[in-house]
């Protein structure tokens, strides 16, 4: 019943996470890191943001896979269903949003916080659930793994990676200018940690609410 539990939690967090790239979007001031690839994509090719992040995923998955090869442990291929779900999520909550008026630079700043702390929110239920790495931080870890490296490094020099990745391809293949990287970018990569840690201790309690004992661990 517990691990039935954290899944739920781990839902709950992808679903709020979902809703804070979408109100990222509405913003147009630059998604978070992991979020300006399938951005883009979806401006490239007739893919949602959603169906975007669903294949950027797969391709981390096959990356880790390489990586590690015998090390690789299959248990960590829960996150293609996690994917999956994720993916279609965003779709969700971009659909929802659609509608939600951002007339000016004052509410794009606003929209783009509100974005942000719920991507931390939602960090911090993923975490507390405990139960799959989803498959940007899983990339980070196999990198670690296979070439001894420091997380915290690997995780900058994959983000900025991801960033410059988008920014290319947006120079290269759109019109010219770069599109879902702006200072919202830097904002998330600077807050969505802070806000996850944060939140970190009041999800624990109500994790412990619901029974769902030595969240995270």
């Amino acid at each position: 019943m517990e691990i039935f539990k954290r899944y739920v939690m781990l839902c709950v967090g992808l679903l709020i996470v979902a809703f804070g790239v979408a109100f990222s979007i509405l913003a147009d001031l630059g998604t978070s890191p992991i979020s300006c690839p399938p951005y883009v994509a979806s401006m490239l090719c007739p893919l949602t943001v959603g169906e975007a992040t669903i294949v950027m995923h797969c391709i981390f998955i096959l990356i880790q896979m390489a990586l590690l090869r015998k090390d690789y442990d299959w248990v960590q291929l829960m996150q293609l269903p996690v994917a999956f779900a994720f993916g279609y999520m965003t779709d969700f909550a971009c659909w929802c949003i659609a509608d939600v008026p951002c007339p000016n630079y004052l509410m794009q700043v606003v929209w783009c916080l509100v974005g942000i702390v719920l991507v931390g929110v939602g960090v911090a239920f993923e975490v507390v659930a405990g139960v799959v790495t989803l498959a940007g931080e899983g990339l980070v870890l196999a990198i670690c793994k296979a070439f001894k490296t420091r997380f915290d490094i690997t995780k900058v020099v994959v983000d900025v990676s991801l960033v410059a990745l988008a920014c290319v391809a947006s120079l290269l293949w759109l019109d010219g200018r770069i599109h879902g990287v702006r200072e919202g970018t830097l904002a998330a990569a600077l807050l969505v940690g802070v806000i996850a840690q944060w939140c970190n201790k009041p999800v624990e309690k109500l994790a412990g609410k619901i029974g769902v004992n030595n969240a995270g661990k």
